[in-house]
């Protein structure tokens, strides 16, 4: 999957309501209570399910089992995170159910504010930043609760996870991307083996691949990389392997799921799942990544696996997730639309004709109602997924984009009112268009984005998935949005009636602009650059338009009466082209695997942070009271029996907390935790 984080610093802005054709699927219900609980920088929301009394009973039943092995994997992940996430888990669970103190206490409240923040952040490191968490109380404070537990919750040791967690030098970085830097060896990711080498890694990669292979498997999705006798060897994830436990109860739900397979490809795909956990063979994995994409007849759908390469400095080991979903049928329309019309799309991008591709092979795309998250899509979640990641997979047999509009829906519901566009956008007349059509034209972007963007395009022979090294996410969350940007524009989506006004993608245009030079730097800490890799796609758009735009005075920077800044887009055509010139470029990075030029893209564009204005951004954002980064819990699915044990309905509900959800999963789905 190549996935689409929403800028929750946009939160306010992003999902405007809108009007006729381009009004939302569904209005917010004002009865539903959208807020669940709010500590640090995160707010953490709910989301409705709708829909899902409508489906047949044996559909409801594979949503259910569905649901179970996504939550079975939720400790793959922390582990994946890093080695010591889950005994630090255990051991901040421990003292946080046994506390019998004041919990009203100063030190008790930043204890409980550090519990939450690791289990959104699946373990002790930021979901965003990758930055190690900063406890709030003092070691001695958390020393004396471990010494009061009761015997029975006493955890192995504690002196090295007191150090982990207190000394600042010691895992300081999930996920490093600093250039010049060994990022295997300043990473504190559990991918690797300590003490593994940056060049280590890259020449057991480039030893195992197999030259001028056009099938190549995903090499590292599925293993960790350790020595022995001096040799770099692979532990694979599999049944048998490492994180068998966990796995054994994804499979024994999966194989539950398949008896209410909707039809005989999902059986299948169900089947060569259940084959790849078990054997953790590769090409079986492209087996089942085939047999997913080219099911378009299922309503109800799910991802399940080793999937996204964020979390791997060098973009080779997947993260752990799972989403399980089915079909928005009345708000698809604009998605198949948009399938239908790949071709054109393709034909007509400003890249260089020899890196399009001549047959638009499969893109199905559709608006989907999440049922659950998990693993790395929890409690933060994408709002649009594409899949398989195998270019070879997706121009042979295509692929799959989905937007995930009930979550979009539920940060729709939260943020009105929230004074964001008041205190970043320009004008009245500004903020205007973006209460009309911001709702539709970022859907639409997402839409583009995942539906086309990641599928377009192709790769000159011989050139590697990861010849972008620790740019690539970066570049390719780039090229799919420039490819949205691009047509957004386009008289196209007139007369393929998803839009219906000319002047409708300047929402879009001025909330992206907006946000990468600006808005999102509110969730950088002062003095850090940017370093995830959507973060540095926008800024890398942004700051080369306008760049590139100066001389035209395309974008621009100004001050009010009060010495507040604001952008003020002055020629959205020019825009446009500015676009498609970054594009055009981009496509050909990819097409090369030009990592030099892909370098210099990113370090110059997407990484500096100006001090000055990122100040003004964090104090104006101060006054908002807004979180800068969202999530949330999971409805809960309980099977309805009748008195001879028959299933006869799936409840879904909505009135779990938050701290009752994380540990009723530490308690239920505790897959690695003996």
């Amino acid at each position: 999957m190549k996935k689409l984080i929403i800028a929750a610093a946009m939160a306010s802005v992003l999902m405007a309501p809108s009007c006729s054709r381009t009004a939302r699927q569904a209005a917010p219900d004002d009865d539903f209570n959208y807020h669940v609980d709010r500590f640090a920088d995160i707010e953490v929301l709910r989301y409705k399910v709708p829909d899902f009394d409508s489906l047949s009973l044996n559909q409801k039943i594979l949503v259910y089992y569905l649901t179970e092995a996504a939550l079975w994997g939720r400790d793959i992940l922390w582990d994946q995170h890093n080695i010591d996430n889950l005994a630090i888990r255990d051991l901040l669970e421990n003292v946080y159910t046994n506390y019998s103190g004041d919990r009203n206490s100063a030190d008790f409240k930043a204890f409980e504010t550090y519990v939450k923040q690791v289990w959104f952040g699946s373990g002790i490191h930021h979901h965003y930043s990758t930055d190690k968490f900063t406890p709030a109380f003092s070691r001695e404070f958390l020393e004396a609760q471990i010494a009061a537990l009761p015997a029975d919750k006493a955890v192995a040791d504690t002196d090295h996870l007191l150090e982990v967690i207190f000394n600042p030098e010691v895992a300081k970085k999930r996920v490093n991307q600093a250039a010049g830097e060994d990022l295997i060896l300043t990473s504190a990711n559990n991918l690797y083996e300590a003490g593994l080498t940056q060049p280590e890694v890259e020449a057991y990669y480039a030893s195992i691949k197999v030259p001028g292979d056009e099938t190549p498997i995903s090499y590292g999705l599925n293993t960790r990389l350790k020595k022995v006798d001096g040799k770099v060897v692979e532990e694979q994830y599999k049944i048998g392997g490492l994180y068998s436990s966990a796995i054994e109860h994804i499979v024994t739900n999966l194989d539950s799921a398949r008896a209410y397979a909707e039809n005989p490809a999902q059986k299948q795909i169900i089947e060569s799942l259940i084959d790849y956990y078990r054997t953790g063979d590769l090409a079986t994995f492209d087996k089942y990544s085939i047999e997913w994409a080219e099911d378009t007849a299922s309503q109800v759908d799910f991802i399940n696996g080793f999937i996204e390469d964020y979390d791997d400095p060098l973009g080779m080991t997947g993260a752990w997730e799972s989403i399980v979903n089915f079909k928005n049928i009345d708000a698809s329309e604009r998605t198949e639309v948009l399938s239908a019309n790949a071709q054109w799309f393709e034909d007509n991008s400003p890249t260089d004709p020899k890196f399009k591709k001549d047959t638009v092979k499969g893109v199905s795309a559709k608006v989907i109602t999440a049922a659950i998250l998990a693993g790395d899509a929890y409690p933060a979640t994408p709002i649009g997924i594409n899949l398989p990641n195998a270019n070879w997979i997706r121009a042979a047999h295509g692929s799959k984009s989905v937007t995930l509009e009930n979550i979009t829906q539920a940060y729709d519901a939260a943020s009105h009112g929230d004074g964001f566009n008041e205190e970043f956008v320009i004008d009245q007349p500004t903020r205007d268009l973006l209460d009309k059509y911001l709702f539709i034209t970022d859907n639409l972007h997402t839409d583009l984005h995942e539906c086309l963007g990641h599928g377009s395009g192709k790769l000159l022979p011989g050139t590697e998935r990861d010849a972008l090294k620790a740019h690539g996410s970066t570049i390719e969350e780039a090229r799919a949005d420039l490819f949205a940007l691009y047509y957004l524009a386009d008289p196209k989506l007139i007369e393929i009636g998803l839009l219906d006004n000319p002047d409708a993608y300047k929402a879009e245009y001025y909330k992206y602009i907006l946000n990468g030079m600006m808005t999102q730097l509110m969730r950088i800490e002062p003095g850090k650059n940017v370093e995830e890799a959507h973060m540095r796609n926008r800024k890398l758009i942004a700051e080369w338009c306008y760049e590139k735009g100066r001389a035209d005075n395309v974008i621009e920077l100004v001050k009010d009466e009060q010495g507040k800044t604001f952008i003020r887009i002055n020629d959205y055509q020019a825009l446009r082209n500015l676009f498609g010139q970054l594009l055009t470029e981009i496509q050909r990075i990819t097409s090369e695997g030009d990592y030099p030029a892909a370098a210099e893209l990113v370090e110059t564009y997407a990484v500096k942070v100006d001090p000055e204005l990122h100040k003004e951004v964090l104090d104006r954002y101060s006054h908002l009271d807004i979180a800068p980064y969202k999530g949330f819990v999971n409805p809960v699915y309980t099977l309805v029996r009748d008195e001879q044990g028959n299933i006869t309905d799936v409840k879904v509900s909505y009135d779990e907390s938050y701290t009752d959800q994380m540990l009723r999963y530490s308690r239920d789905y505790n897959g690695l935790r003996k």
